[in-house]
């Protein structure tokens, strides 16, 4: 009987085995974004979790910027006190996922029982974030988000203020209209 109830502790303990865990950003971080995804360029990147639909950041930025029908996503130009900066961004979603070991073990004795397995759909669980990563070089293609960069925390100031001005706003033709303020 202890066997038992040891095996059936064990088993909720160790019932869900997580294989990657997604990481929790509240507010924003600085990280490298190539360690952030590996598709991702070797620079620093600006990261903060996006809680709006697919593509949000994109109208955002189209209304906020006047470029026309240039390539939006990537050397977006911007002045910040007197010089001229690019800015990219890239939408990435990372997942946590954990294997269940509970449904796995019933579904293995169902079928030496020789009965088809009922639980397969529950062998694993995926949740997931969404993330925006914001990247910037200056004219001489340097790494602006670099810890050794001269006026790094003035562009890190100008994301913040950017990424409140995205996640508070909800008509982008409210920043079309402010665009010039």
């Amino acid at each position: 009987m202890r066997r038992l109830i040891a095996f059936y502790f064990l088993s909720l303990i160790f019932s869900c085995v997580p294989l990657s865990i997604a990481p929790k950003i509240e507010g924003d971080q600085l990280v490298k974004a190539k360690r952030f995804k590996k598709d991702l360029p070797k620079n620093y990147g600006f990261v903060f979790e996006d809680p709006k639909n697919t593509d949000e950041f994109y109208y955002f930025m189209k209304a906020k910027y006047d470029i026309g029908k240039m390539d939006i996503e990537s050397n977006v130009p911007f002045q910040l006190e007197g010089y001229t900066y690019f800015l990219s961004f890239f939408e990435r979603e990372k997942t946590t996922k954990t294997l269940n070991l509970i449904p796995i073990m019933i579904d293995a004795k169902r079928e030496q029982k020789g009965n088809d397995p009922l639980l397969e759909d529950a062998h694993t669980s995926r949740t997931g974030y969404w993330y925006l990563i914001l990247t910037v070089t200056d004219e001489e293609l340097k790494d602006c988000l670099h810890p050794n960069y001269q006026r790094r925390t003035a562009i890190v100031e100008y994301l913040r203020k950017l990424k409140t001005e995205y996640l508070t706003t909800h008509n982008y033709i409210e920043t079309y209209l402010n665009r010039n303020d």
